[in-house]
């Protein structure tokens, strides 16, 4: 599979894993919003062919209008699909470069999960948001924006908790998507790092993954963030693209 085949494929099982409520379309360009959660992947602008260069300013505008009117700043989401064209027009209008981020890969047929504890998901989606705001340390007003969000993947969703004492210190997100399998979430509270957590409640969610037949595993993680990089470098994750975020200069 080609490059940018490899990069659509990867971008379309991540917008069925991470469904936006609302979906407009200005040619190519997916203009992805939802009002209930502040999530950049779920409000932002994805342009879909390099190609797709036409009327470039007076689209950006129009796009940015829809932004306006909930209430968000604009955002373009640039992945190797986004023409160069318009990330030199955004550029120079001022939108700020933000939350590079790298999108890895796995090969789930040959990676050894045979130690890997056979976690039972979660059915409960409420019992896993509030365990997932806890462990992130995110604001409850986000409780039920997630959880509409949870209830509108359509594909197979493993919902994973590790908790201690009766408290939960580490969450993931597995969605199954045919051969694929998404990773999302994935945290540990600040107090249980450094203690294999992480590592355990990922081998746990690819391990259900690969039994309900996933081949292939994918993740995004920001560029930034080292330790994260390097856990799933062990997992034999490597990076297949990245992508970042223009903001407009204006709200």
């Amino acid at each position: 599979m080609s490059g940018l085949a490899t990069v659509r494929q990867i971008e379309a099982v991540g917008f069925r894993a991470w469904p936006a409520t609302s979906v407009h379309y200005d040619g190519t360009w997916a203009i992805r919003m939802t009002a209930a959660h502040p999530s950049k992947r779920l409000n932002s602008i994805n342009p879909l062919d390099p190609a797709d260069i036409r009327d470039i300013p007076a689209r950006v505008e129009r796009a940015s209008e829809r932004f306006r009117a909930y209430g968000r700043r604009p955002v373009f989401r640039q992945s190797p699909l986004a023409p160069p064209e318009l990330d030199d027009y955004l550029a120079s209008q001022g939108w700020e470069r933000l939350d590079e981020t790298i999108v890895m890969t796995a090969d789930l047929t040959v990676m050894d999960l045979a130690e890997a504890i056979d976690q039972i998901p979660l059915r409960d989606i409420g019992r896993y948001v509030d365990a997932s705001l806890k462990v992130h340390e995110r604001d409850t007003s986000l409780r039920a924006g997630f959880s509409e969000l949870l209830n509108g993947i359509r594909p197979v969703k493993g919902m994973f908790v590790i908790e201690e004492g009766g408290r939960p210190v580490s969450v993931a997100l597995c969605v199954h998507d045919g051969a694929m399998a998404g990773l999302f979430d994935i945290a540990t509270s600040r107090e249980s790092r450094r203690h294999g957590h992480g590592r355990a409640i990922v081998a746990s969610a690819l391990k259900w993954a690969m039994k309900h037949g996933a081949k292939t595993a994918w993740l995004q993680i920001e560029a930034a963030n080292a330790p994260g990089r390097a856990l799933y470098e062990g997992f034999g994750f490597t990076e297949i693209y990245r992508y970042a975020y223009r903001e407009s200069p204006e709200s």
